[in-house]
């Protein structure tokens, strides 16, 4: 069956009501071929909309239909795509997916790169295997912001560091995109003594000279995990050379900031962690449009927790609880909890790093820590009456760590219920430290608003 035919029509949705049935593939809108779901995302948008639809036998019917501007249609296809994902074609020398252990499953060994779900999903992808016609499909919709990998600017080093032998265009492809006023991110995994150094100064310049089309750069430290074996030799950064990226991107930073009013570039937490140095101040972040790649995240985790402590609390009772999370956020979240003890001094919590044997203690992050080493670190120590994780653990979605061990199984070794708590969000963790409900969406967003007015005054 066609990746374009429709498995589910949303009732007393437009396409609903215009009697558009499951099992036809939509084939053309206003006259536009549909190959793909950037395709029908665009040309759907308009309020009056003319279908091409093919039945099972071959047969087309036409159906024209109102409905608002911007309205989903309401049909679902047999893949989100309404095409096969497209894999990545590279061979980076620090891809992340490469140094997994064998044995897992088989979507995590899957290395995307795909400009569709850069769009929809906010993935970040490296331009190489984009052809021409695609290209200038991305430039004819506008659609924006995508997200680059970028890395190097140097066309001879991101051909060596990507294994590809299209990786240099990224510049070309890039002003192609700016020209068409495509918005951009870009991402640049910084590796010691590789893309660093007078590389990143020449990759930050180049980008620079695309802005206002380049919107933001963060720079990530490689991550490098126990099993490389056979890979290029890397190693991760030291607090020396963490510092010293810190100071030449804030360098970089600071004379952006005075001649275009922003900063344009960022480094991670990481870095800052690594460098031993405190993070900025959340103004330092801006419109924190790079929080995926870990910039300023902590900070606005300690600056939402501090507002949720502002509010009152209607006298539940407060019943000890203990968090489990990665050694580089736990000092951070000791502080929220100190915090909320404070100001409860009934409340009883504990705060665990978790080590990450699985993969190799340089990997810090909560975001990679199974459920193995999550059960083996924490048998025998007080968690009190339920165990708080950050959401980012688990497989999106699901109940699931990397390892395949569920958090059912978890419960039942630790002997005490698990709540995986937004690893974003402060509100949310510290309401489940209080053990209240988490935050509906519209409150978080409320409170958002007011800490984003608070913070720019």
């Amino acid at each position: 069956m066609s990746m374009t035919a429709i498995r589910a029509v949303e009732p007393r949705s437009p396409a609903h009501r215009a009697g558009i049935r499951v099992g036809e593939t939509l084939t053309h809108i206003n006259g536009h071929p549909i190959l793909d779901v950037l395709d029908y995302k665009f040309y759907s948008y308009d309020p009056r909309l003319e279908l091409v639809l093919k039945e099972a036998d071959g047969s087309e019917r036409t159906v024209r239909l109102r409905k608002d501007e911007g309205e989903d249609l309401g049909l679902e296809f047999e893949t989100y795509l309404m095409d096969r994902a497209r894999s990545c074609a590279n061979n980076c020398i620090f891809c992340f997916v490469d140094q997994m252990p064998p044995g897992m499953r088989p979507s995590l060994y899957f290395k995307d790169d795909d400009a569709r779900l850069s769009f929809l999903m906010g993935n970040y992808l490296t331009l190489t295997n984009l052809s021409k016609r695609e290209i200038e499909r991305i430039c004819a919709l506008r659609i924006s912001p995508i997200n680059i990998s970028v890395h190097t600017t140097d066309p001879v080093l991101r051909e060596e560091m990507l294994h590809h032998r299209r990786a240099g265009e990224v510049l070309e492809i890039m002003s192609r995109f700016a020209q068409a006023n495509i918005r951009m991110n870009c991402q640049i995994v910084s590796c010691p003594g590789i893309n660093d150094g007078p590389a990143l100064e020449k990759t930050l310049q180049d980008l620079c000279a695309l802005y206002p089309a380049v919107e933001s750069v963060a720079i990530v430290p490689v991550g490098v995990t126990k099993f490389r074996e056979g890979l290029h030799p890397l190693s991760p950064y030291t607090p020396q050379q963490a510092s010293a990226v810190i100071d030449q991107v804030e360098a970089f930073a600071a004379a952006s900031l005075a001649q275009r009013g922003t900063r344009l570039a960022w480094c991670s937490d990481e870095f800052y962690l690594l460098a031993g140095r405190p993070l900025p101040e959340k103004a330092f972040y801006e419109d924190m449009n790079q929080l995926e790649n870990g910039v300023g995240m902590l900070r606005l985790l300690l600056s939402q927790a501090h507002m949720a402590l502002e509010d009152p609390m209607d006298g539940a009772p407060l019943t000890p609880f203990s968090v489990a999370t990665g050694v580089s956020a736990a000092p951070f979240i000791q502080q929220i909890a100190d915090a909320a003890q404070a100001k409860y001094p009934s409340l009883q919590g504990w705060v665990y790093p978790i080590r990450n044997e699985f993969f190799g203690e340089t990997i810090t992050v909560s975001g990679l820590i199974t459920g193995g080493d999550l059960i083996r670190q924490l048998r025998g120590k007080e968690l009190g009456q339920r165990l708080l994780i950050p959401s980012n653990m688990l497989r999106s979605g699901e109940q699931v760590f990397l390892d395949d061990i569920t958090v059912s199984d978890v419960e039942r070794e630790l002997g005490v219920p698990v709540t995986a708590v937004d690893a974003e969000s402060g509100f949310d963790l510290v309401d489940a430290m209080l053990g209240l409900e988490v935050t509906s969406p519209e409150v978080c967003h409320q409170r958002e608003e007011t800490e984003y007015y608070q913070y720019n005054q």
